[in-house]
C-alpha cells in the first residue's frame, strides 16, 4: 500500500517523489522516506508500517501531486507542506490535508485550466537544519545559493531576505548578505519562528567549504536528471541533505554589475547572479532590490497587507506587500508586477512570478512605506529598481 522511496516512480507516486527517488537510488544524500499512493484510503496501517520503518523522530509531509514539478510547471509552494510532524495520528491528519490542498482555490488558480488528477504524498524523516535554503544550478557550470538560519520555509516563503552566493568551478565568484531577521526551527509544538541575534543577522550562514560542496552536488544532480535544477536543500551539523530537485522553469534574471564591489573588478556573470560582499549600492532616486522576474511594468502601486486587502486589487496594478503567501497565487493573475520587503530570487513569489512572465522585484526594507495606495510606480525586474 506505501511505496519506499527508493522505489518511487512517477506513475505511482508522482513526479516529485520519482525525482527524489532516482537521487537516492543513485546515492545522493536524501533523507529516508516513503510515499502514500494516491486512492488509498485505509491510512492507519500504511502510515504505521511506514513511520516503524523510519524510526521514532518526527517527519515532513510533502505534496507529490501529478504535474508538479515538471519542466512546465514547478507549483512551488501551492500545495500544502508539513514538518515536524510525529505519531501516525498526527501523520495521517497531515496527508488527508495535503491531499485537499490538491483542489484550494489557490491550486486551483495556479494550474489554470491544467489538470492535476491526483495527489501523492511524500512522508521522510524530517531534518532540523541549522541552515538551509535552495540551490539552482544555471547552464554552464554555475550555481546560485540563497539560504538563512534554520528550516528553509524562511527562504522559499520569502520571510526573510536570504544571503545570496555565486558559485563556480573555480570557487565562490560572489556573496551578498542578507536580512536574517527571523528564522524557523523545530520545537516540541512544531515549527516556531524566533529572532535571530542581530549578532548573527550580518554572519554569512554558509562557509566557503560547505558552499562548494553545495555546488558539486548540485552539478550531479543537475548532471544525472538531465539539465537544470531547483534544489531544496538542508545542512545539519555539516551534513547536507537534498529535500527536493525540480527542474528549473525560467532562467534567472542577473543582477546589476553595480552591486559588485569597484575594486574586486569586472563582474563576471556568477558574480553578477549572486551579487558581492554585503556590497553598498550607489544612490539613486529609485529603490533598488532583488530582481525577480524580468521583464518592465507600470501601473497603480497597491498595497496588500494580507487576504483582507484582495478585494482593492484590480488588473493591472503592482502588487506591494511584504511577502507572498502561497494563498495569494490568484493575484498573480491580476496584476502587472510585484514587490515585496523581504524575499529572494529563489522563493516561491518569484518562481511564479517568472512562470507568469511578470515583473517582480524583492527584498526592499522600505517599500511598504514609500509610496502611497495607488500611486503610479515602474518595476523594472530585469535591474532590481522600483519608482
Amino acid at each position: 500500500m506505501i511505496v519506499a522511496l527508493t522505489d518511487a516512480t512517477v506513475a505511482v507516486a508522482g513526479p516529485k517523489a520519482a525525482a527524489l527517488g532516482v537521487l537516492v537510488r543513485a546515492g545522493f544524500p536524501v533523507p529516508a522516506g516513503f510515499v502514500v499512493p494516491a486512492g488509498i484510503e485505509d491510512l492507519t496501517g500504511a502510515v504505521a508500517e511506514g513511520l516503524a520503518a523510519l524510526g521514532d523522530g518526527p517527519v515532513a509531509v510533502r505534496s507529490s501531486a501529478a504535474g508538479e514539478d515538471t519542466a512546465g510547471a514547478s507549483a512551488a509552494g501551492q500545495y500544502e507542506s508539513f514538518l515536524g510532524v510525529q505519531g501516525v495520528p498526527a501523520v495521517i491528519d497531515k496527508i488527508l490535508a495535503t491531499r485537499e490542498s490538491l483542489w484550494s482555490d489557490r491550486a486551483v488558480a495556479y494550474r489554470d485550466g491544467r489538470t492535476a488528477a491526483s495527489m501523492a504524498v511524500i512522508v521522510q524523516q524530517h531534518v532540523d537544519a541549522d541552515v538551509a535554503g535552495v540551490l539552482f544550478t544555471v547552464e554552464g557550470g554555475d550555481s546560485v545559493i540563497e539560504a538563512s538560519w534554520g528550516l528553509g520555509e524562511s527562504v522559499v516563503q520569502g520571510l526573510v531576505t536570504p544571503d545570496a552566493f555565486a558559485v563556480g568551478a573555480e570557487g565562490v565568484a560572489g556573496r551578498r548578505c542578507g536580512g536574517k531577521r527571523t528564522r524557523i526551527d523545530c520545537g516540541p509544538a512544531g515549527p516556531a519562528t524566533s529572532s535571530v541575534p542581530p549578532d548573527r543577522q550580518q554572519v554569512l550562514c554558509l562557509t566557503d567549504e560547505e558552499l562548494q560542496r553545495l555546488h558539486q552536488l548540485g552539478q550531479e544532480v543537475a548532471a544525472h536528471l538531465g539539465g537544470p535544477q531547483d534544489i531544496e536543500f538542508a545542512v545539519r551539523n555539516g551534513q547536507i541533505w537534498l529535500l527536493q530537485a525540480r527542474p528549473a522553469t525560467a532562467e534567472l534574471p542577473l543582477l546589476e554589475a553595480t552591486t559588485i564591489t569597484a575594486a574586486r573588478g569586472p563582474a563576471d556573470a556568477a558574480e553578477r547572479a549572486a551579487g558581492a560582499d554585503c556590497a553598498e549600492r550607489p544612490e539613486s532616486p529609485l529603490l533598488r532590490g532583488t530582481p525577480g522576474s524580468p521583464g518592465t511594468a507600470t501601473g497603480p502601486a497597491r498595497v496588500v497587507h494580507g487576504p483582507e486587502d484582495f478585494s482593492r486589487v484590480q488588473p493591472g496594478d503592482v502588487l506591494v506587500c511584504r511577502f507572498t503567501d502561497p494563498t495569494w497565487t490568484p493575484l498573480f493573475g491580476v496584476v502587472s508586477a510585484v514587490v515585496t520587503e523581504t524575499g529572494g530570487r529563489l522563493c516561491h513569489a518569484a518562481i511564479v512570478a517568472r512562470e507568469r512572465r511578470i515583473p517582480a522585484v524583492l527584498g526592499i526594507p522600505t517599500v511598504l512605506t514609500a509610496f502611497a495606495d495607488g500611486q503610479p510606480i515602474t518595476v523594472d525586474g530585469t535591474h532590481g529598481t522600483v519608482g
